[in-house]
């Protein structure tokens, strides 16, 4: 006996992920529905070898049914997110509506499966940001060994992390770029991508951070311990799919990088390709497709007494978003369901 799933968002990019990864991971299907809004009526999604015709979220019953992964905006998911944890499915939401809510667990699977439980309070679980998810894997098997004091992260984040629209502009703004009369303005961002990095995601704040670096501090303390003092520098870089991290890190007991590659070796979740010889490590383009969260360069930080430096590389539509909340999905089924 498997799940009744339902898939809100299905044809985003998020969402044709979470359906290629539920195929890829069989997991226990007994039945799926893809949802979208009603402009999207119709539109064919794949699941595995079968075709899915999208249905409308909006007339949409989730009575009987398991579990709703959401792949859609704050704003819709406010609107339809609570109709379907009342009908008594457990909701999977990807956006950031949820995270901060202490009712709301908000759970990476390799760092704080045991929060899960927490879900009944509301019948949601929070899937935590892109660049969060991928760094707190590598620092929850450190800071259970070493204790972390405080983090140091500057990101270089791929246009896939703003949707169609940021992929969109970076291809045809670089195509402009060769193509007299064909050059494109910036639309998604605020200056050009192409050919460019910008120090900019998502609004600024008051104090002059971003809310995607304030995302990754509050998450780091929500996921791993409340206790880590983190600052982040969030970067777009002209890079399609793939996040990747420089984290600085000061732990409060000494721990070399040899036993740091070990630890995080054993760790799930985690892949360290680590030779220090021209191309010993990994880059974006080659994280594409995988599962898990790659790291590389890791060594000591001789300017403080207990540091760390390492580059922290994942797919940010996989282990970043869909890869993330399927996990989560197998963790509930697995801990709570006990359908599966």
């Amino acid at each position: 006996m498997g799940y009744r799933i339902a898939i809100v968002g299905a044809t985003g990019n998020v969402g044709h992920e979470m359906l290629n990864i539920l195929a890829e991971r069989e997991f226990p299907v007994d039945e799926i529905v893809a949802l979208a809004s009603r402009r999207s009526l119709g539109t064919e999604v794949s699941f595995g070898d079968r075709t899915l015709k999208t249905r409308d979220l909006e007339t949409f019953d989730f009575s009987g049914w398991d579990m709703a992964l959401f792949a859609i905006g704050s704003d819709a998911t406010k609107k339809y997110a609570p109709k379907a944890a009342a009908a008594g499915c457990v909701v999977i939401d990807n956006s950031s509506l949820y995270r901060y809510d202490p009712d709301v667990p908000l759970i990476v699977p390799e760092v704080n499966p045991k929060d899960v439980h927490g879900y009944a309070k509301k019948n949601i679980i929070a899937n935590p940001n892109c660049s969060t998810a991928q760094m707190v894997v590598a620092l929850k098997p450190l800071h259970d060994r070493a204790k972390i004091k405080r983090v140091v992260v500057s990101t270089y984040q791929s246009v896939s992390g703003s949707g169609k629209a940021g992929i969109d502009e970076l291809w045809n703004q670089t195509k402009g770029m060769y193509v007299p009369g064909q050059e494109v303005e910036p639309s998604a961002y605020p200056k050009q991508i192409a050919f460019n990095v910008i120090p900019h995601i998502d609004v600024f704040l008051d104090d002059g951070s971003t809310k995607e670096e304030w995302k990754m501090v509050a998450e780091t303390k929500k996921i791993v311990d409340p206790s880590i003092k983190v600052t982040a520098t969030c970067v777009r870089v002209p890079v399609f799919v793939g996040h990747a991290e420089a984290v600085n890190i000061e732990f409060e007991d000494f721990l070399d990088d040899d036993e740091a590659r070990d630890i995080l070796r054993e760790a799930p979740g985690i892949m360290v390709i680590d030779k220090r010889e021209d191309g010993g490590y990994v880059t974006p383009v080659e994280c594409v497709g995988d599962f898990a969260t790659f790291i590389s360069r890791i060594r000591q930080d001789s300017t403080i007494d207990n540091g760390l430096n390492l580059w922290c590389v994942s797919d940010n539509l996989r282990k970043g978003a869909a890869l993330n909340a399927v996990q989560i999905a197998e963790l509930l089924g697995r801990e709570v369901l006990k359908k599966g």
